[in-house]
């Protein structure tokens, strides 16, 4: 085998590794330490540490959390999972085991806790498990228990798997309350917002011929209005909220922003509507 197929077993078996891989972990798929420093020599492979390599194109997160032996965790995983979060967060957060110490840089957010699921010292990203545990502890109750349902909505977890983890009081709670049918992170919000009224909350059911955000009571239906709420879409739901109208729905169109800045307003424009019973259908 020549020096160039020897570099080039290197780079395939690093990226059938996900990108990055511990030197230890390519012997053991059969890619000597020869065959990695001639890689690294033609710039195939780049050292990420000692005893780490990656593809030039791997991923920037994982590479990043190779270079300081850490894994991607909390509100980072859960997004590139594809997990509900609240907001784009500007500092990466990182988890990384309890007694190595410190010394990872001022720029990210970093977790120290013991996880509950260990980590195999060639993971990069946390198991969902551990994800859900510190954003349990990092993020308010509210918007932890929207990236909890989102992940049980997602089928990346189930309750009875978490219920047999040895959680903190406040990661059970979560587990308590959280269902696995909310379709976004909105939802939660909602329900867990509107709770207090004691009234008959139903989500994205259809009428009219078209999905509601939400029915309160009888009634009352509250709709969000996305970032891409112009031209046909929004004609499209000017003519159905006409139509719910004459079918005796009292409609209330919100857009996202306010659910999630201006919460106070909303709520006040909900608590008129059922003080004046328009939550109610007609005898």
């Amino acid at each position: 085998m020549t020096g160039e197929e020897r570099a080039e077993r290197a780079l395939l078996t690093t990226r059938a590794l996900g990108g990055i891989a511990r030197v230890s972990t390519l012997r053991d798929n059969h890619v000597t330490r020869h065959d990695v420093g001639l890689a690294l020599g033609v710039g195939v492979l780049d050292r990420v540490r000692q005893g780490w390599v990656a593809d030039p194109h791997a991923d920037r997160m994982l590479v990043e959390a190779a270079r300081h032996g850490v894994v991607l965790s909390c509100i980072t995983q859960a997004k590139r999972l594809g997990l509900w979060t609240h907001d784009d967060e500007a500092e990466p957060h990182w988890a990384a085991d309890p007694r190595s110490g410190g010394g990872k840089p001022e720029h990210v957010h970093m977790h120290w806790a013991r996880p509950l699921i260990p980590r195999h010292p060639d993971a990069l990203e946390d198991p969902i498990e551990n994800v859900l545990a510190l954003v349990a502890d990092c993020r308010p109750h509210e918007q932890a228990l929207a990236t909890w349902e989102s992940a049980m909505n997602q089928n990346l977890v189930t309750r009875e798997i978490l219920a047999r983890l040895p959680l903190k009081r406040v990661a059970r709670d979560l587990l308590t309350e959280a269902i696995p049918f909310a379709d976004s992170g909105l939802e939660t919000y909602l329900r867990a917002r509107l709770r207090w009224l004691g009234l008959p909350l139903r989500f994205q059911i259809w009428i009219a011929g078209h999905r509601t955000d939400l029915l309160i009571g009888d009634r009352l239906i509250l709709q969000i209005d996305g970032a891409t709420h112009t031209g046909a879409q929004r004609n499209e739901d000017i003519r159905h909220d006409a139509e719910l109208s004459l079918m005796g729905y009292h409609v209330i169109r919100v857009g996202y922003r306010q659910i999630m800045d201006e919460w106070h307003v909303v709520q006040g424009l909900i608590m008129r509507a059922v003080a004046q019973g328009l939550h109610l259908a007609r005898r």
